[in-house]
């Protein structure tokens, strides 16, 4: 890739947040990166929409107010340049497993890109349960966003987004050393339970979280969990509309209908 590759950046956590600072400065290396990013914390909304958004000038780029969706479609239809791909991130803390794909304004913000058409990459950074939340800053994600840079660079003349339509970065906190980068599947463990207190209010519990921190992990090899469990950077390669294979049972019963 050159200097002339168009990429759009947005986040969920924010257009001020460390995360987003740390992939504009490094794709800046490789593109001409144009930011359209929540103006403040839009984290799990997953596609919502507002459809009318007031949009301010950022040091950045464009700080917009709605939800990481709205900054998809404004970027792509309204403020231009036309990118050659999407990044998402870097989101603070794991968007890892199936059942986190749905809620995080991170991953939906490319979801909403393959709607587009266009090629896409969403990253986030785990934090460790006893560590959140936290304050973490730019030099945190130094490693996760080489990685995306990486991928922006390489992915497309590789073939990659010829069959998947974006991928889902998860990176562990960085150590000594270079983490290794794994191809992963999401995890399908589920673990949520509610409970209700005294005052009728229900609280919900994603003990996923949890399980990251014991030596039980459920996940077995190959999966996104499993690998940032192990300290290796996962790379999910995902499609956008979410079918099934042809299905005898169910045309048996529309033809029974």
């Amino acid at each position: 890739m050159t200097d002339s590759l168009e990429i759009l950046l947005t986040n969920d956590d924010g257009i001020d947040s460390p995360g987003i600072r740390a992939l504009y400065d490094e794709l800046a290396t490789v593109g001409n990166v144009t930011t359209v990013a929540p103006a403040d914390d839009q984290s799990a909304v997953g596609r919502a929409m507002s459809y009318e958004v007031e949009v301010e000038d950022h040091e950045l780029g464009h700080a917009v107010h709605g939800t990481p969706s709205d900054c998809i479609v404004a970027g792509l239809a309204e403020i231009g340049p036309y990118p050659d791909v999407v990044v998402s991130g870097c989101n603070e803390g794991a968007n890892l497993g199936a059942h986190i794909l749905g809620r995080s304004g991170t991953v939906s913000a490319a979801v909403e890109a393959a709607f587009f058409g266009v090629p896409a990459i969403a990253a986030s950074l785990h934090i460790p349960q006893d560590e959140w939340p936290r304050e973490t800053t730019v030099e945190e994600y130094a490693e996760v966003a080489e990685s995306v840079r990486y991928l922006v660079e390489q992915a497309p003349d590789a073939g990659v987004f010829e069959h998947a339509e974006y991928l889902n970065v998860n990176a562990p906190l960085p150590e000594d050393g270079r983490a290794p980068m794994e191809v992963t599947r999401p995890s399908h463990v589920y673990d949520m339970e509610a409970t209700r207190d005294d005052d009728g209010v229900v609280s919900l519990h994603d003990n996923t979280w949890t399980q990251m921190e014991s030596d039980a992990l459920p996940d077995p090899e190959g999966t996104d969990r499993r690998a940032v469990y192990e300290g290796r950077i996962s790379v999910s390669p995902l499609t956008a509309p979410h079918t099934t294979e042809h299905h005898d049972a169910l045309d048996d019963l529309a033809e029974r209908y």
